[in-house]
């Protein structure tokens, strides 16, 4: 696989301030790794929470960047998601039980490197949702798209449709936490918008568009939802994938990982509930321990760390209590 090696400094060195959560940052095109060079990535990876904002397209802060990445079409792109910069696969992409499901969308516009993103005219090509576990009693315990950013190093493959125009489109990434979801506002939408020019499409897709904003509800059931009570089912927001689209099974195994990636059960290729790493550091002479900003550190059930590292532990619901 082709490196861009200078992209990916680049793009460490321009965030080198940003606090490590989650951020889609990369983007590979059939196997080439082209880091950060396409990516408008957001000055910080805190979450967006307001689905009426103009926020919810493609991030806070960001802007367009001068480069467009070339994408055939019917090719496989993979979007990249990781806590840190360093693209390391040692800590879990989207760490503190942020469980829900991921999408990806894309929008025709004329020029990549200058359109705004916000109330383009999106189109859902992939979605990686929710599966039910018989053995979890919650939703917790269910299969989620984010499950599968960690089980696969932060990457999910994305078919790219063979029917569309040439041109230049935004492909927008999103991962959804609904960890705090049970609230009003407590949904997490992280996502990242990447530059690209299509070529080699038949021109015979019409996909119907949706708006960003404009295509969530704060109130739909997709956003506003307990899951650490038992679900009898769950469909993420915004419209369907249109019909040249792709759907993961959550759970699935993901490309090039039957053989090495897991749950944390020992089983490749299933999907038992991940391991929640505490990422927290040692307290001291008690013996606790401190959990990192935005992760999670009490509520009903938890048993891992209740303090937090240079932010307050902060009660969300009565099973989700979040360093903030």
């Amino acid at each position: 696989m082709k490196s861009f090696a200078l992209a990916t400094t680049l793009a460490a060195l321009a965030f080198r301030e940003a606090s490590a959560h989650a951020t889609f940052q990369a983007l590979w095109v059939d196997g080439v790794d082209y880091a950060g060079q396409c990516v408008r990535q957001p000055p910080s990876n805190s979450p967006v929470t307001d689905v009426t904002s103009d926020d919810i397209a493609c991030n806070a802060g960001t802007s367009p960047v001068s480069s467009i990445c070339p994408v055939p079409a019917g090719s496989t792109v993979t979007v990249e998601m990781h806590q840190q910069i360093t693209r390391s696969c040692d800590d879990e992409a989207i760490g503190g039980a942020h469980y829900g499901p991921v999408a990806v969308y894309l929008a025709e516009v004329s020029d990549a490197t200058t359109a705004s993103g916000a109330s383009s005219a999106w189109f859902k090509i992939f979605e990686d949702g929710w599966a039910s576990d018989p053995s979890g009693a919650s939703g917790d315990d269910d299969r989620w798209g984010t499950k599968d950013l960690n089980a696969c190093c932060g990457k999910m493959d994305v078919v790219v449709p063979s029917t569309l125009r040439d041109g230049d489109y935004l492909l927008r990434a999103e991962a959804l936490a609904l960890h705090a979801a049970a609230t009003a506002a407590g949904a997490q939408f992280y996502m990242s918008c990447y530059q690209i020019s299509v070529s080699g499409g038949s021109g015979s897709a019409s996909p119907p568009t949706v708006g960003l904003p404009g295509a969530y509800d704060p109130s739909d059931p997709g956003i506003l939802v307990n899951i650490h009570a038992a679900l009898a089912g769950y469909d993420p927001p915004g419209p369907a994938v249109f019909q040249d689209g792709t759907t993961k099974e959550a759970g699935s195994a993901c490309a090039g990982c039957e053989a090495t990636c897991s749950y944390g059960d020992g089983e490749p290729g299933t999907a038992t509930a991940a391991t929640p790493s505490s990422t927290g550091t040692d307290g001291g002479d008690d013996g606790g321990c401190t959990a990192s900003t935005y992760d999670q550190c009490g509520g009903i059930g938890w048993t891992g760390c209740t303090a937090c590292s240079g932010s307050t532990c902060t009660y969300l619901n009565d099973y989700y209590s979040q360093c903030q």
